[in-house]
Order: C-alpha cells, then structure tokens, then sequence
C-alpha cells in the first residue's frame, strides 16, 4: 500500500475577550465555516504560516500566543491534507476579508465571532475537536454534551 504524502497547512484558532465571554473567529466560504488556515510557503514554519494566513484571511495582525506554540493537528483529510492550529488572542477583533490577489475577491464571505456552542454547531467534527483542545487552553469548560 502506498502511503500519500501529507500536505501541510497550518491555522490559528483566534479568541477574542467580551463581557459575555470568550468568542471565537469563524469564517464561511460558500456554506461551509472554517477557522484561518493555509498551506505553508516554502521555508516556513507552522507557526509563521498560521499568522501568515490569519493576517491574510481577516487583516489581524495582533495575534497574541499566550499559550506559545501549542498545537493540535487534525487528522488527515481532503487527500491527505493535515492542518496544525494554534491559539490566540486578538485583543481588538477588528476582522476585514481582504482580496486575495490570485482569486481577484476574498477567499471567504462572511465572518462571526460565536461563542463555543455555536461555533460547535457551525464547523464539521474535525475542527469541532480543534476547537474543544482551544477552549481548554484558554480554561473555557466543555459545554455540556445535548441531549
């Protein structure tokens, strides 16, 4: 059996402090919600391609990694791409969607900043787990499951 080679991309879980709470960045392209991420450049390490691709995607610049290089990569998806996220603050929020200059438009539609249980319901179980380990860095407990 041939093994596929991994393509790498790496994103930030981004968390932003509000009087109600912790909110956390998701962006839609189309119907489906994603958190900052992209594949790495040549030369480039995990963490410089995920600030790369944050500041690229939203216009955050202002990222701070109180929790430092943690990370957590998703299991291998979409052909064998494999994401490694990290988590940080962004202390005023301020998101733009910026024109991708090789798309001629925005790579995504919409942005929001939910709480976890929203953010839970918007994104698909890979990045659900993403977003479990980023509310347990910051020391957010698990929502309770429904039922």
């Amino acid at each position: 059996m041939r093994s596929r080679s991994l393509k790498r991309a790496a994103g930030v879980v981004v968390v932003r402090d509000t009087a109600d709470g912790p909110r956390f960045l998701l962006l839609r392209a189309y119907r489906n919600w994603d958190l900052p991420k992209g594949r790495l450049e040549a030369g480039e390490t995990s963490l410089e391609g995920a600030i790369r691709e944050v500041r690229e995607e939203t216009g955050l610049g202002d990222l701070q990694f109180g929790w430092g290089e943690d990370s957590i990569d998703t299991e291998p998806y979409a052909g064998g791409k494999v994401v490694r996220f990290y988590v940080a603050r962004s202390p005023d929020g301020a998101v733009s969607l910026p024109i991708n200059p090789l798309l001629g438009r925005a790579e995504h539609h919409e942005f929001r900043w939910v709480a976890l249980a929203t953010a839970l319901s918007l994104t698909v179980p890979r990045l659900q787990r993403v977003l479990h380990w980023a509310a347990e860095r910051i020391g957010l407990e698990r929502p309770a499951a429904p039922g």
